[in-house]
């Protein structure tokens, strides 16, 4: 097997071809029709799936296997790909055989409805941890990403990844994110935050933040009933490469990577502060989720 390619040479090589399907995304949204459902159940945003979520894997597919032919990868979409069973493995591998994932439209119930904060997060992951992350907001003209140990940077999408800057996600909006199934704890919340609960607050007509408002300031906190590899989960690397706390639901330290099941850390707290945290933890032990 040939030597598993740096993690800055992988986003060097794919960003470029990550604007573009930036830029596609863009173009698309208000043409875009959506297809039958992925999967049958009450959580409509798991259900949603369009020809951008196919389009754009394909792309970075074909990138992955023209150019890093022996790497891992899974995409949002495998099911649905005809180059899945061309990569050579699709799970996490030993420590240093990276795997790369894609999604190729995180939030498109966000996406379908014509709301701005879609996002395409593509990351590395280690046997224990992330190495890198980057998310694209194509109709926001912005991206961030982290490396680990090297903190979170932000930048337009007309900037290299040298020329973006560190984030620095100053004064949050007292807002908490409580994601699908999280609700029990919105009551313990409300005096002290706005309490936005993605499953009952959301509009297809006034955008709501999504959990990338973690990067953008519009939250100070946020609650998820798991963490999903190539979402959520991606989503809090690069808020804990802030500065950001990041912990499991009962305030644990995150395990690592290879000993989670079907590509999702549990249940995650991603908290501005220390006082947003024990906010966000005391009102967890209070319930039973």
């Amino acid at each position: 097997m040939s030597t598993t390619p740096t993690t800055r040479l992988i986003l060097e090589t794919l960003l470029p071809h990550l604007k573009v399907a930036a830029a596609y995304a863009h173009f698309l949204q208000p043409k875009i029709a959506a297809l039958p459902p992925k999967e049958q159940g009450k959580n409509f945003f798991t259900a949603a799936l369009t020809d951008a979520d196919l389009a754009i894997q394909n792309l970075i597919e074909v990138v992955l296997l023209s150019t890093f032919p022996e790497i891992r990868f899974f995409g949002e979409e495998y099911e649905s790909s005809n180059n899945t069973k061309y990569f050579r493995a699709t799970e996490l591998g030993l420590d240093g055989d990276y795997l790369v994932t894609l999604d190729p439209i995180d939030g498109t119930k966000f996406y379908i409805d014509g709301h701005s904060n879609y996002q395409i997060i593509l990351s590395i992951l280690n046997s224990d941890d992330f190495e890198a992350v980057v998310a694209i907001s194509p109709a926001q003209n912005v991206y961030f990403y982290a490396v680990r140990g090297e903190g979170a940077f932000k930048g337009t999408l007309e900037m290299s990844l040298e020329a973006c800057a560190p984030l620095q996600i100053t004064s949050p909006k007292p807002s908490i994110l409580l994601g699908w199934g999280m609700n029990s704890v919105a009551h313990l919340l409300k005096d002290r935050y706005k309490v936005i609960d993605i499953a009952t607050d959301y509009s297809s007509d006034i955008q709501i933040p999504n959990l990338n408002g973690i990067l953008s300031g519009d939250l100070s906190g946020a609650v998820t009933k798991s963490g999903k590899f190539i979402d959520s989960a991606a989503l809090a690397f690069i808020a804990k490469e802030a500065g950001w706390i990041v912990t499991t639901l009962d305030g644990s330290t995150l395990p690592p990577l290879h000993t989670c099941q079907n590509y999702s850390l549990p249940g995650l707290i991603v908290a501005a502060s220390q006082s947003v945290h024990q906010d966000l933890l005391k009102a967890m032990q209070s319930v039973a989720v």
